[in-house]
């Protein structure tokens, strides 16, 4: 499993692994999100929900293996408010 991005010689968020430069990250537009929850139930692993079940993203880099998993995520968010940002 291997970890993207971040300054030279940082460590992965877990410790378990250098990242590399380039990655992607995910951020929710908390204006068009509406509470659908599609996203929390696609990618738990890097997504949980609030008490009113708005998206909490996990800090950081986008692991290069749930890389298609986030695409999915943001393809089927309804209201367009996941995005994937793509880091050089």
């Amino acid at each position: 499993m291997s970890y993207p991005t971040g300054p030279p010689g940082a460590r992965a968020a877990d410790g378990r692994g250098p990242r590399r430069a380039g990655g992607h990250k995910l951020r929710v537009n908390p204006i068009a999100c509406e509470a659908h929850g599609m996203c929390t139930e696609l990618l738990p692993e890097l997504i949980s929900a609030d008490p009113w079940g708005y998206p909490i993203v996990t800090p950081g880099y986008v692991p290069d293996d749930l890389l298609p998993l986030a695409r999915r995520a943001v393809t089927a968010c309804p209201t367009l408010a996941l995005l994937l940002d793509r880091d050089d």
